[in-house]
């Protein structure tokens, strides 16, 4: 049997029981270490769940974790995945593969960022298109993401907006000589996303029916962990906000009701809400270098 489970998106112990029943009783566990990252590493995953486990990086994932699968048709292999198996579609083409080569399949599901971004107080059912937002670079400068927020602004819902991260990754330079020299990794902060978005809507005024340097948006980091971080302002100001270490998600916000006003009101930069797991971030960096 070849199992996909969720982690949720805090660490280790988020794990569901039956998944930690499953994961105890299989012979190979591997970790999904590419689409996103737990706060915690492998190692701790070990001394809790019982197992040695084994990370699939990036390599492995895009050749399709072809040998894991193949191994899942002899004896009970489970691939641990941060949040939930089917936030991404890379697992939909495992399954997919795993099917083909008549592999059973099971999914054990838990909490992702598609869910658990409700903790912000917009409604879930009032989103649109969620978009991925990648890393610029010098010549690759995508922006048809801010099409896509424009027409669920247009819709007056919001939009959840994942941002980049790079694992294993290399240079071209590297990629071209064949050698196996990989970058650090890198997580696309909220004020990253809100500097590319404001570059990308350029000069639209503030009247502007799309999104502008004065559309409100949320920024969370860590969601699901003890140390979440939200802060509710301008596209304008985020940009300049500092919510500290990764995972980072932005939403930018659409029509909103009375009791979500209310709510986000606690995440409202300058406000007085307390530091406690869920408050706000209550300076930007400008803040902090004049304290």
């Amino acid at each position: 049997m070849f199992y996909l489970i969720g982690l949720g998106l805090g660490d280790a112990r988020d794990i569901s029981l039956k998944g930690l029943e499953i994961v105890r009783r299989c012979e190979e566990v591997y970790l999904e270490a590419y689409t996103s990252i737990l706060t915690c590493g492998a190692e701790a995953l070990e001394e809790l769940y019982g197992r040695p486990v084994t990370l699939a990086d990036r390599e492995t994932v895009e050749q399709g974790l072809d040998s894991v699968i193949s191994a899942a048709g002899e004896r009970d292999v489970a691939l641990l995945v941060v949040g939930d198996p089917f936030a991404a579609t890379t697992h939909h083409d495992l399954v997919l593969r795993a099917r083909e080569r008549g592999v059973p399949c099971r999914v054990v599901h838990n909490a992702s960022i598609m869910t658990a971004v409700g903790c912000c107080g917009l409604q879930l059912y009032s989103y649109g298109e969620t978009v991925s937002i990648p890393f610029w670079t010098d010549d690759w400068r995508p922006d048809s993401f801010v099409e896509r927020i424009d027409a669920n602004l247009a819709r007056g819902q919001h939009t959840l907006c994942l941002l980049d991260i790079k694992v294993k990754e290399q240079s071209v330079e590297n990629l071209l000589r064949g050698r196996k020299i990989y970058e650090p990794p890198r997580f696309m902060s909220v004020s990253v996303a809100a500097a590319q978005l404001l570059e990308a809507v350029g000069g639209r005024a503030e009247t502007d029916p799309g999104l502008t340097p004065a559309s409100r948006v949320v920024g969370l980091a860590r969601v699901g962990t003890d140390t979440e971080r939200l802060v509710a302002c301008t596209l304008r100001e985020m940009a300049e906000v500092d919510l500290g270490p990764p995972l980072h998600s932005l939403v930018v916000v659409g029509n909103t009701h009375p009791m979500e006003l209310d709510y986000l009101k606690q995440f409202e930069l300058g406000s007085d809400a307390k530091d406690t797991g869920k408050a706000k971030e209550g300076e930007t960096k400008a803040d902090q270098a004049s304290s």
